[in-house]
């Protein structure tokens, strides 16, 4: 025969003994307390038959819009690796190795007096040099050269 142990009830902070039925009560007086609020907030300030008023209709703002015709160059005798571009729409575009002289053509559309941002980088497979070009609107905005083999480099306006 074995002697049977006493389970002792959960205790608070203080020690006291709690017992389940306060938990009951707390929540019940909870969900009561939602209930009320739930049903009485959203009603008060209206009056019966009253309706939310109508948010005034807004009317779209047009946007001027520019296109911009651009061209990214890349000019050498041994082509270029590692050839990273923002293209049409900003889209980041790579191409692991190009021959030279090589070129990408793309029409950039954009709100009007926004500053664009065109980039290119790539890097020289060397010897001699690679030269990049960026020409917007058929004026060149931004050119470099790179001789050093191996070299990363990159045009940006």
């Amino acid at each position: 025969m074995g002697v049977h142990t006493a389970i002792r009830p959960p205790r608070d902070c203080a020690g006291r003994a709690r017992s389940a039925g306060s938990f009951v009560v707390v929540l019940g007086v909870l969900a009561a307390a939602f209930a009320v609020t739930a049903y009485v907030v959203p009603r008060s300030g209206r009056g019966p038959g009253k309706e939310e008023p109508a948010a005034p209709p807004v009317a779209p703002v047009a946007v001027r819009t520019v296109s911009h015709d651009v061209v990214y160059e890349l000019l050498g005798a041994h082509g270029a690796r590692n050839v990273t571009y923002a293209a049409e729409g900003s889209a980041l575009t790579q191409q692991a190795e190009v021959a030279t002289p090589w070129s990408a053509r793309f029409t950039r559309v954009g709100p009007a007096g926004r500053t664009e941002f065109y980039s290119i980088a790539a890097r020289n497979p060397g010897p001699g040099t690679l030269r990049c070009r960026i020409v917007v609107d058929g004026a060149v905005v931004a050119e470099k050269t790179e001789s050093e083999p191996g070299r990363l480099f990159s045009c940006a306006v």
